[in-house]
C-alpha cells in the first residue's frame, strides 16, 4: 500500500490541479488515514466543485467521522451539481445513498 500512495503521490505532485490525482489518493487514504482522505477530499469540494465522483465518498466519509451536517452538506451540494450538469445516473445512485443516510438515522 505504502508503494501505491508514494506513486498517486508523484502523481498529485506532478499535477495537483488535476482532479483525478486529487481524488485517487483521497481513495487511498480511506484505507489507512482518514485525516489526510478528508483534506483531499476537502480540497476537491472547494477547488473542483464539477468533478462529481468526489461527492458520494466524501459524503461517506463524514457520515462515518459523524459529521452528520457536513454529510447532508455535501449530499445537497453533490445533487445540485449532478442535475445541473445533467448526469441523471450520477443524481440517482448519490440520491439513494443520501436517503438511505436520512432514513437511517
Amino acid at each position: 500500500m505504502a508503494d501505491r500512495i508514494q506513486q498517486l503521490i508523484a502523481f498529485y505532485n506532478d499535477d495537483p490541479q488535476d482532479p483525478f490525482n486529487i481524488y485517487a489518493l483521497a481513495l487511498e487514504y480511506l484505507k489507512s488515514d482518514l485525516t489526510k482522505a478528508k483534506a483531499l477530499f476537502d480540497e476537491l469540494l472547494q477547488n473542483h466543485q464539477n468533478y462529481i465522483p468526489t461527492y458520494y465518498h466524501a459524503a461517506k466519509l463524514y457520515q462515518e467521522l459523524n459529521e452528520r451536517e457536513k454529510a447532508i452538506a455535501v449530499y445537497e451540494k453533490g445533487l445540485e451539481v449532478m442535475k445541473r450538469m445533467q448526469d441523471n445516473k450520477a443524481w440517482r445512485e448519490l440520491n439513494s445513498a443520501y436517503q438511505e443516510f436520512i432514513f437511517e438515522d
